[in-house]
């Protein structure tokens, strides 16, 4: 007896496979497209605000196309800790991803590495000594997760610490890029992360230019990376001009 027969679709992962494995053939090709329209070294519209939640100190939201974070800094506040140890402050960070932050469902949590490095790009910019004994906590919320999340945390967790009035050295800006063969990218999405050669990323204090922080993933030459490093800080100058502007506008809204 002949059965009829069925349709069916490859699973959810198994597409993005598909996808991955498509977009990383079209990437080794010189002139390849990317899927937003951006040319090779043009980063995603930046939008940026402060003043994000009324409850904390200080605040902000960064939308950089489909990634979206939100901010908020509380103190500085009394720390028991930094009485023990140390005449200076403290800083604690913590960045977490909301349960629809990603495609996959229910993978929101809190983010240890990314809570580490966020520490570590932003503590050389704060002037701890200007809040001795106590603690100021930078709380990052990833509401989506479009690509280059790290970069925008760190640019918007420097944005809400100066909303915050916490003195700073300077603002810490941040931009990341993909390696596909030969091609650089500039702020790569999540569909260009996931089938990347490398990656490159950089937090810096455009106005002092002292970089606070670098990593570096996969193999690249000397040259290729002395290239990625010249992108990235020049776009995290032009970066940090857009952050300034938006600390400028809600400084005039607020007076």
């Amino acid at each position: 007896m002949a059965t009829t027969p069925m349709t069916y679709s490859p699973s959810q992962g198994a597409e993005r496979r598909q996808k991955q494995q498509q977009m990383r053939r079209m990437s080794q090709e010189l002139d390849w497209k990317r899927s937003d329209g951006r040319s090779f070294h043009q980063c995603r519209p930046a939008c940026l605000q402060t003043g994000a939640t009324n409850a904390a100190s200080g605040s902000a939201y960064a939308e950089f196309g489909a990634t979206k974070v939100i901010v908020s800094v509380f103190g500085p506040r009394e720390s028991k800790k930094a009485m023990m140890y140390s005449d200076i402050g403290r800083l604690n960070c913590n960045v977490s991803f909301t349960t629809f932050a990603t495609p996959i469902r229910g993978q929101g949590s809190d983010n240890k590495e990314y809570s580490a490095m966020l520490h570590k790009a932003l503590e050389g910019a704060v002037i701890l000594e200007s809040f001795p004994k106590t603690t100021v906590d930078v709380f990052a919320l990833v509401l989506e997760s479009g690509g280059g999340d790290l970069p925008v945390i760190i640019s918007c967790a420097s944005l809400a610490l100066a909303d915050a009035g916490i003195m700073m050295y300077d603002l810490v800006s941040s931009v990341s890029v993909s390696c596909f063969g030969k091609n650089i990218v500039i702020d790569p999405t999540a569909e260009e992360e996931a089938c990347q050669d490398g990656s490159l990323m950089i937090a810096c204090m455009p106005a002092r230019n002292e970089v606070t922080q670098l990593t570096l993933t996969g193999q690249w030459s000397t040259a290729k990376t002395n290239e990625a490093m010249e992108l990235c800080m020049d776009a995290c100058s032009k970066l940090a001009s857009i952050m300034r502007s938006c600390l400028k506008k809600s400084a005039n809204l607020s007076s």
